[in-house]
């Protein structure tokens, strides 16, 4: 490809930070720019253990879902942030036990089955079924509670710095089923920004998955939707002479990806959108020539066929 191809992730976007009609304003400007990234849906997020907004009685979640089911056609794939972000869901009981395991840490741990894993997967895609929603890809929900980072560094000291790969079986398994949206599914794991690169991590004759890092932070606020790290010059500048972007792609590389959080980048409330916007007109006005905006599974899906 004679071009470096763009994208973005939005993490822990939920219809409780910030109304639908924000996660709709997206989504227009995303399409209407001819952008192209991802956006998580955490379906099962325990909104209130979080301290965000109470659920009101109106329909809120229901509102949020019918964008989900139309950011595809805007150019925004829906990745499963598996499926509380917090602790492991269980699905008979149909609650979050206290003391469960976290989902992020769960996924590395050594001694959990290929049937484990896909059993939960298939789990959170049928919730996305019955919402009339398909997932595209994973993200990893990272957590950095004591009782995570105890164990994350005990498993760092046994020599287990990656997830267990058992995680992709289990994906390639529900991927061949038809489980997921494509053919390929992107999976967000590690934030090594200057080594970032597509790894290829479970493969069959038509499908695969891989691992599709970012190499260009959060300069939108963060999750802390705090102004403080907002710079829309860290990726190009007004004049679009420098900048992250422009200098991956003076390197040619194969893949521009930024990630951010929706706490910063939603309408309504982020102190990071109007940058994020800024980023995204002045990429179009000084380096469209050069990039290619693709969604994640759509980058993913070219690395398949190439």
């Amino acid at each position: 490809m004679d071009k470096t191809v763009l994208s973005f992730y939005v993490d822990d976007t939920n219809p409780h930070v910030a109304p639908p009609e924000a996660f709709k304003t997206f989504l227009d400007f995303v399409s209407t720019e001819g952008a192209a990234g991802e956006s998580s849906v955490i379906l099962g997020y325990d909104w209130d253990w979080h301290g965000h907004l109470k659920r009101p009685a109106a329909n809120v979640e229901g509102a949020y879902i019918e964008q989900v089911q139309r950011a595809y056609s805007c150019g925004v794939d829906s990745h499963c942030e598996l499926y509380t972000h917090s602790r492991r869901f269980d699905f008979q009981e149909k609650r979050m036990p206290d003391g469960a395991i976290h989902e992020g840490l769960w996924l590395y741990e050594p001694a959990v089955s290929v049937e484990a894993y896909e059993s939960y997967f298939s789990n959170i895609l049928s919730e996305g079924d019955r919402l009339g929603m398909r997932f595209t890809g994973l993200t990893w929900p990272g957590c950095g509670c004591d009782a995570c980072s105890s164990r994350y560094q005990e498993l760092r000291e046994e020599g287990v710095s990656d997830p267990n790969p058992h995680v992709w079986q289990a994906l390639l398994n529900l991927a061949k089923a038809g489980r997921f949206r494509g053919r390929t599914v992107p999976c967000f794991f590690g934030e090594d920004l200057e080594v970032a690169e597509a790894k290829l991590m479970a493969k069959a004759e038509t499908h695969a998955i891989f691992t599709l890092p970012p190499n260009a932070g959060d300069r939108f606020g963060v999750w802390l939707n705090d102004p403080r790290y907002v710079d829309a010059d860290y990726y190009i500048t007004a004049s679009g002479q420098s900048g992250r972007i422009v200098d991956l792609v003076r390197a040619q590389a194969p893949y521009c990806l930024f990630f951010t959080h929706w706490q910063g980048v939603n309408p309504a409330i982020g102190v990071g959108w109007e940058a994020f916007t800024q980023v995204i007109r002045r990429v179009q006005r000084h380096l469209r020539d050069q990039v290619v905006w693709m969604r994640p599974s759509q980058y993913t899906d070219s690395l398949l066929e190439g």
